[in-house]
């Protein structure tokens, strides 16, 4: 870790993707300085601004809430691969403790997952009924960071299939009444079944959106309805069916049917104008550190080298209300490359240095 003085990095900064030098100084990108107390860090690189894991849970793994211990170890994971914006898409425990650490990515929070009774991973998230939903919202309101979680669809036991957890007036208020006081409200969706009633009730966002289908698209375009796929994420489809197979095989081969098409339906959602912004769902089953991996595995759904790190770098960022380029007065978190990662996104892997409230890490 390095912070003496002023740091001068020096390379081609993107998105502009002009040969700059900045000025590191406080925390803050700044002006050139007058004095010749400079020390360089980097030059010749390629520097981003700080990537951004917009679906991640810090202090949640597959059984549920963690300690700080292992909160600030996936904080660090997250950080060493260049996610230094992360919104945290639901979390059982309170990671406000990190909010102090100049050294841990800065969260914009989801508060926690809430979910109907029964019908979502134990130890997760709160498990209400519908006539609950509005009360829930204005408390998860009042504890995340401008962002509100539904669980929109999981296994429906009686179904034997993903059908929608909340009815469409129960989901009408509970938004509208999140908009009111002035947050967002994303949900979690695999199928299809539970979208219409989502989006008619001005859901803005969808975690996952495997089950788009062409005659919504229009519609969340024009609203700016953003979808964060988690491609990654998306590989455990076939181990979640063969896990539930046994004894839900209708489920089982939804979501086998949901992974065959994934892809085209994750593509022609971006192709409509849809925004999407990558996130790794970290937490749960998947480990933390993954942000790398899910801005190249964009580029499977359609986006190039460029929009795919658009999405996961400064078009996440403006979306999440935080700087998106790198100019005097911004925090200075950024991230620094060998090779042009709009070129080869593999490189996004394998980071020069990080640099996080102008502390330099490198790997």
């Amino acid at each position: 870790m390095t912070e003496t003085g002023v740091l001068r990095l020096a390379g081609t900064v993107l998105p502009a993707g002009e040969q700059q030098e900045l000025h590191l100084s406080g925390g803050l990108v700044v002006d050139r300085p007058a004095t010749a107390d400079v020390t360089t860090v980097s030059t010749g690189g390629w520097i981003v601004p700080g990537l951004v894991d917009a679906h991640c849970h810090i202090g949640l793994d597959q059984h549920g809430g963690v300690d700080r211990e292992v909160q600030e170890q996936q904080a660090i994971a997250d950080r060493d691969a260049g996610a230094l914006l992360v919104r945290d898409a639901g979390s059982p425990v309170d990671t406000h403790w990190i909010d102090d650490r100049e050294d841990l990515p800065k969260i914009i929070r989801a508060g926690r997952h809430i979910a109907r009774s029964k019908r979502y991973l134990r130890n997760y998230g709160w498990e209400i009924e519908p006539h609950e939903l509005v009360a829930y919202v204005e408390q998860e309101a009042r504890a995340g960071d401008g962002w509100v979680k539904l669980v929109g669809d999981w296994i429906d036991r009686d179904a034997g299939d993903l059908t929608p957890c909340w009815p469409a007036e129960a989901l009408t208020a509970a938004i509208a009444r999140a908009h009111e006081l002035g947050v967002r409200v994303t949900a979690h969706v695999f199928g299809e079944h539970a979208l219409p009633d989502l989006l008619a009730a001005g859901i803005d966002c969808i975690e996952h959106g495997t089950g788009l289908m062409p005659d919504m698209l229009d519609q969340m375009a024009q609203h700016g309805v953003a979808v964060v796929p988690t491609v990654v994420q998306l590989e455990n489809f076939p181990l979640y069916a063969d896990q539930a197979a046994a004894k839900f095989p209708v489920y089982a081969d939804h979501m086998r049917d949901l992974y065959v098409r994934r892809r085209d339906t994750l593509r022609s959602a971006f192709e409509a104008g849809v925004p999407v912004y990558a996130g790794t769902d970290a937490g749960g089953v998947l480990g933390h550190g993954l942000v790398a991996q899910e801005i190249q595995a964009l580029t499977t759904i359609g986006l190039t080298g460029e929009q795919a790190l658009a999405a996961g770098s400064w078009a996440a960022r403006e979306w999440l209300g935080a700087p998106a380029d790198l100019v005097p007065g911004v925090p200075a978190d950024l991230v620094v490359y060998d090779e042009d990662p709009r070129k080869n996104p593999a490189i996004l892997s394998h980071p020069r240095h990080i640099v996080l409230r102008g502390r330099v890490y490198t790997p």
